[in-house]
């Protein structure tokens, strides 16, 4: 029997999803081992092998394809432990990291603390001052040399810097997107002098102006770049020893896979990884089911995430913010907040209101109802309220203290004059308004009326908050994904990830478009992007080249992408490229704001190089014939203000066609399915929950 196992190893849960080459679907959820990410790793594959029923050497030995998505480089970042590092510049430039832009003080920072201007603060530098070097060299904006490198000042700076015992070396010099060739110089110099350092080049990583965001991804690059490395050896080591042969396939912030020697190199592209692999399982199962329009919404232990499927394909971003530090990655468009399952409850002394997050209680200690930790959290409140089975969480695999749970919450009960259940009912709610702002934002503020979408639920909590986030937003459907396997939703996601490289260069056109030069930078990428795929051992007939420009009107700063088909492009191509990028522009900034006598200007060419890989097929699901027959347990619903006995489901006794009434609760062994008093949900042939929130309140 072959498999294909993919692993998405989280702050909180590190899932594991395994098929066979049958289509059967097998998932494990394990606790997250921080002191050592890939333990987890391995602790959650060897779950999912015993419960196929065979030793994990065996599972690996029979596997295809391993897939890995990570937050390894994303904790190291925010934790801020990473190595010890140093950036080299051209001269004159070393404080650019320190002046950031005019934004920097208040980048990424959550509303509450935008309303409080004087508190705002630079974050710690990534590389202080005194560890930046410069570097006599010269390049205009042309590319051309206007001054040449210096290369017996910069051979003396980096033996200096060998002798200082740093772990990696960032090279960040200006206008090296247009003309790389003094950044592969010093590269090739410090792998002369200093072969086992890390090193970075930012035209290696970026190719979007802005030097700023360049010299952050380079310096990004090189803080856990060596902790990547050693995790990513680790895996493959161990993997090895349990029989496994083939290349780590690691996921991308793209939502495509590369080859992990690639990862070593560029590990900037895993951070946020691990949403990516939903967005990508949710638009192959959106995509079938026929949904074109699909927001995707990922509540875990840590943080809740929400991206956005738009006429079938998910929507990118080219920037992204962590601990106020900006910098340029095309990307899948995730954005997460500290609302997960693990979120604390607590109350501001100020104000003296409840406030939940965005700080976590994560693996260790966990909530209180773990038995370790003493903070309530929103899992906590689940337990509180009734959501939660004590004795069937994950399986049976942790009991859940629910005496410790009301022990933790019950001095904030007695601060604010509430009951305990009330303020576990409100701590849920205030959750669950925080997610439902956040897809306000993705979508109204593009234009996009969240009414013409389904929302997809995953996460072990996802399914659990669903109903409410969605009444809000004015949705009408929700799906569970898949049932069970909803909760291990992004390691599943894995297994739908293409091999993806992304290829940009950064230039300049202004309208007139000089169409033999767009058809020859078009031709360079994807001869790059060809080659790279041969190397991963792609077939031909299974290599696929997407297109696409950054255009924008004359004078503006922010580019919009704009696809273009394949082949040599004619004039009525540029002519329907400009069409198109009015749309998208208006789509945006609201219908009559397209101005194209302003002229336009093309900034960035892009190429996604694709390797097709074999996709899992959809389950279909055999009919069950006895009706399932409900338990009892009490819980409480808001809009009843009490707890009342309520229907609880056992998820494995459902199948196509059942339909369950809310209120009611559908246990899975990973995962709780709350379906709200207003709403109903039933069983597709897939084993796909569909939940219609306009039923008539039971």
């Amino acid at each position: 029997m072959k498999y294909f196992c993919g692993v998405d190893t989280g702050g909180t849960f590190t899932d594991c999803a395994v098929i066979d080459e049958t289509g059967k679907i097998t998932i494990a959820k394990r606790p997250s081992t921080p002191e050592d990410y890939s333990a987890g790793l391995f602790d959650a594959l060897e779950a999912c092998s015993a419960r196929i029923g065979i030793s994990l050497e065996k599972l690996l030995e029979n596997t295809e394809h391993l897939f890995l998505g990570t937050t390894v480089g994303t904790n190291a970042l925010v934790q801020m432990k990473g190595a010890k590092k140093r950036l080299k510049t051209t001269n004159g430039h070393k404080d650019s990291l320190a002046i950031m832009r005019s934004a920097g003080r208040s980048a990424g920072l959550p509303v509450e603390k935008l309303l409080h201007v004087s508190r705002h603060q630079k974050p710690p530098p990534l590389i202080p001052r005194q560890l930046i070097h410069e570097v006599s060299e010269r390049m205009d904006w042309k590319g051309a040399v206007y001054l040449e490198l210096n290369e017996s000042e910069a051979e003396q700076a980096i033996r200096s810097l060998v002798e200082q015992d740093i772990e990696a070396l960032g090279i960040c010099l200006l206008w090296s997107i247009v003309n790389p060739e003094h950044e592969k110089r010093l590269k090739a110099m410090v792998r002369k002098f200093a072969p086992g350092i890390f090193v970075s080049c930012s035209h290696e990583l970026i190719a979007k102006r802005g030097e700023y965001e360049r010299a952050v991804g380079t310096a990004i690059n090189c803080f856990i770049g060596p902790t990547m490395k050693e995790y990513v050896e680790k895996i493959e080591q161990r993997a090895s020893s349990h029989g496994y042969t083939r290349p780590l396939l690691m996921l991308q912030v793209t939502g495509g896979v590369v080859p992990s020697r690639e990862v070593i190199q560029t590990p900037l592209y895993t951070i946020g990884s691990g949403p990516a692999a939903g967005v990508t399982g949710s638009c192959f199962l959106s995509n079938a089911m026929g949904y074109t329009n699909t927001i995707v919404t990922d509540m875990g232990g840590t943080s809740f995430e929400a991206g956005i499927i738009y006429n079938g394909n998910p929507l990118t971003a080219s920037e992204t913010i962590i601990n106020q530090y900006v910098f340029s990655m095309p990307r899948l468009d995730v954005e997460s907040i500290g609302s997960g399952g693990g979120s604390i409850v607590w109350v501001d002394e100020i104000s003296g209101t409840l406030r939940v997050g965005p700080e976590s209680a994560g693996a260790d200690p966990g909530p209180a109802c773990y038995g370790k930790g003493n903070r309530p959290t929103i899992t906590d409140a689940n337990l509180i309220l009734g959501y939660l089975n004590p004795d069937n969480f994950l399986g049976g695999k942790m009991r859940l203290d629910r005496d410790k749970s009301i022990k933790a919450m019950s001095p904030l009960a007695d601060k604010l004059g509430m009951e305990v259940d009330e303020l576990a009912a409100g701590a849920v709610r205030i959750a669950e308004t925080k997610m439902a702002e956040l897809i306000r934002q993705m979508t109204l503020q593009r234009g996009l009326d969240p009414r013409e979408f389904v929302i997809f639920a995953y996460g072990g909590a996802g399914p659990t908050h669903a109903c409410e986030y969605t009444r809000e937003l004015g949705i009408s459907r929700i799906v569970i994904p898949l049932g069970t396997i909803s909760s291990a939703w992004s390691a599943f996601g894995t297994l739908c990830a293409d091999i993806l490289h992304v290829y940009e260069k950064s230039d300049f056109l202004a309208q007139p478009f000089d169409l033999e030069h767009i058809n020859q930078t078009f031709a360079e990428l994807e001869s790059t992007g060809r080659k790279q795929l041969e190397e991963d051992g792609v077939d031909p007939e299974r290599m696929v080249f997407q297109r696409f420009v950054e255009v924008k009107y004359r004078m503006q700063i922010h580019q919009l992408p704009v696809p273009l088909p394949e082949g040599k492009l004619n004039e009525d191509d540029l002519v329907h490229l400009v069409q198109r990028f009015e749309d998208i522009y208006e789509s945006f900034y609201g219908k009559g704001s397209a101005y194209r006598e302003a002229g336009v200007e093309i900034g960035l060419f892009k190429v996604n190089a694709i390797g097709e890989m074999v996709k899992p097929s959809i389950p279909e699901q055999a009919p069950i014939k006895e009706e399932p027959r409900p338990s009892q347990r009490k819980i409480y619903w808001r809009e009843r203000g009490e707890a009342v006995d309520t229907p609880v489901y056992a998820g494995p006794d459902l199948g196509p066609g059942h339909v369950v009434p809310g209120p009611a609760v559908v246990e899975f062994p990973e995962t709780t399915i709350v379906i709200q008093p207003f709403a109903k949900a039933v069983v597709d042939g897939s084993g796909n929950f569909i939940i219609d929130l306009d039923a008539e309140e039971s």
